[in-house]
């Protein structure tokens, strides 16, 4: 099975630390296979409808790149390997019912296909499967799954409600970010340590590693959104039209509170979208007003924080592939 590692990894020049991680990541596929090979016929469907659909499998490499750092051999590494990208996918299942998302990764969402019921509870299914998987690997990996587990909920439950009267709302929303996308990028990354049984001195400077470029990924979506070409082939401005909080939005409402001419823009945000025309021409308004610059270098910021977390790391392959990736995610295009 030849497996491709993420784009965001490409640029790594090591080709011994390349074909490990290929290598690494053809085993954390037959062990996704494996974890999702369920006896009752529509949770086997249901449950690889998203595993045979591909995907990034970007937390996966995280957790055998950090393993670099000590046993990279160890079994265990592969299937902590397994546990957050089962985590992951559990959160996808999820996310698409709330969103109501018609596609991921090129094919019909499973809520489109068997419902809402069954594709909550296919999401449920993995989230147990990942907890069977964890239980090999000892208590402080349990322990960790478990509580970035409840930071993906709190972060989805607290992006729902909003923030309340008394919170900002950028730094509500930074939280967000910081609990849906970083704490199981930075979980990956503390798992591979822990499972390599690598120096733990470097297990905090990975974790602020991955909550950093965790904000910092889902930043440059809110950038991407609002670019030219959009998003992965969406329509620009996908994520305004569905009224999705997005940081160039949330610093307009801010600007308008005392600037009149971001006050007009924000009134068109917050205006009738349904036309094509409609929200083309406000892509482009907010496309190059400064917020979408503050924004993205928003996003960089938060990147470079993600590189200088690593500083302690000992020089060599790993630490360089890991600041090639953190580049590579403000630096995407799509």
């Amino acid at each position: 099975m030849k497996i491709s590692l993420p784009k965001q990894f490409r640029s790594v020049t090591d080709a011994p630390l390349l074909k490990a991680l290929e290598a690494g990541l053809e085993k954390v596929e037959l062990g996704l296979l494996e974890a999702t090979s369920h006896t009752d016929e529509i949770a086997k469907e249901s449950a690889r409808h998203l595993v045979a659909a591909g995907g990034k499998r970007i937390r996966p490499v995280l957790v055998l790149l950090a393993a670099q750092l000590g046993d990279p051999t160890n079994v265990h590494v592969i299937e902590s390997a397994v546990v957050v990208e089962l985590t992951h996918l559990a959160t996808l299942y999820h996310d698409d019912v709330m969103d109501e998302a018609p596609t991921r990764r090129g094919v019909p969402t499973a809520h489109k296909v068997w419902g809402n019921n069954v594709a909550i509870l296919t999401g449920d299914l993995l989230f147990a499967r990942a907890s069977q998987v964890a239980t090999n690997l000892g208590l402080e990996i349990i322990k960790l799954q478990s509580v970035t587990f409840e930071r993906l909920c709190l972060g989805q439950m607290h992006e729902t409600v909003g923030p309340s009267a008394t919170d900002d709302p950028t730094q509500h929303y930074i939280q967000v970010m910081a609990d849906k996308t970083g704490s199981l990028i930075a979980a990956a990354a503390q798992m591979g340590v822990i499972a390599s049984g690598a120096d733990r001195a470097y297990e905090q400077p990975l974790v602020e590693f991955g909550e950093a470029i965790g904000v910092a990924f889902q930043l440059i979506d809110d950038v991407i959104d609002i670019s030219e070409n959009g998003p992965s082939g969406k329509t620009p401005g996908t994520d305004l039209r569905a009224g999705v909080p997005t940081l160039p939005v949330l610093l307009l409402r801010e600007l308008a509170k005392t600037d009149i001419d971001a006050r007009e823009l924000l009134a068109e945000v917050d205006g009738d979208l349904s036309t094509d025309e409609a929200l083309a021409n406000v892509v482009g308004k907010l496309r190059n007003h400064e917020v979408a610059a503050q924004a993205e270098a928003e996003a960089r910021r938060w990147a470079a924080k993600a590189i200088a977390a690593i500083e302690p790391l000992p020089e060599g392959s790993v630490k360089r592939a890991l600041v090639t990736f953190a580049n590579a995610v403000v630096d995407r295009n799509n």
